[in-house]
């Protein structure tokens, strides 16, 4: 059976978020009657944090950074650059603290828990609109080993998050042993090509992936930060370099 097409769009006149700003008004009001039971919704994690009042002043930043922050992964010589694991798992630069488009003056933190605020957005949008749809609190992120950025769901309720295809086969007949496509991962990636960085339109609907939106007890994007027992990449270069001369040293001294 041939899939359906995939179509994404994003949601115009939103308007300026601010603290307090009821995001489900604001995001049935901008979708005037067009989502349908399968449309999954791909939301800025920016908004969300705007609405939750998660500002800081901006030179409270090395604090924050600071707070947000449970253990440093790499940083470079310098010190300029430094990548930690945040309170949420998420492994990136300062943490999530950013001062792109807030007033001057301030800064912004990542939502306190952005699967609560998935989760409130979903229930409160399928309560207001009657159509079962899913939604993905998204954020931007580097990857190891390749420059740039991407969009990555920080966030998720009612949406698979990860697309189990082990014991399937591919087009050959071939058995598939280890795929798990990030399918929430995707879906924010493909949803910021429309959203993109300054055009003030931080909501997207994706349509034609309804196979994958379900209930709102649906594991959410915490479960997509691999266990620390299973990561492989858990220090940068320099990191695991010195951790492993102190290592040498304690064995050495027979401590």
């Amino acid at each position: 059976m041939t899939p359906p097409p995939l179509t994404i769009w994003p949601l115009t006149g939103i308007g300026e978020v601010t603290t307090g700003t009821d995001l489900v008004e604001a995001i049935v009001a901008a979708a005037a009657g067009a989502l349908v039971d399968g449309d999954i919704l791909v939301v800025t994690s920016k908004i969300v944090s705007k609405a939750e009042g998660r500002f800081r002043p901006a030179a409270e930043r090395d604090a924050a950074i600071a707070e947000e922050s449970v253990r440093i992964v790499a940083e470079n010589e310098a010190g300029t650059v430094r990548i930690v694991e945040s309170r949420l798992g998420i492994v990136a630069a300062a943490a999530g603290v950013d001062a792109s488009n807030t007033p001057d003056g301030l800064i912004l933190l990542l939502p306190e828990d952005p699967d609560a605020s998935a989760r409130a957005l979903a229930a409160g949008i399928r309560d207001r609109t009657g159509a079962r749809i899913g939604v993905i609190v998204s954020d931007t992120l580097g990857r190891a080993w390749r420059e740039g950025q991407t969009d990555c769901a920080i966030g998720a309720a009612g949406v698979v998050v990860i697309e189990d295809l082990r014991g399937d086969v591919d087009a050959t007949g071939r058995p598939l042993a280890v795929t798990l496509p990030c399918v929430a991962d995707e879906l924010a990636s493909a949803a910021d090509l429309v959203k993109r960085k300054s055009t003030g339109m931080p909501v997207a609907v994706v349509r034609g992936r309804g196979d994958l939106v379900g209930s709102l007890d649906l594991p959410g994007a915490r479960s997509i930060v691999r266990p620390a027992e299973r990561d492989l990449f858990a220090l940068g270069t320099r990191e695991a370099y010195a951790q492993g001369q102190a290592d040498a040293r304690v064995a050495e001294s027979g401590g």
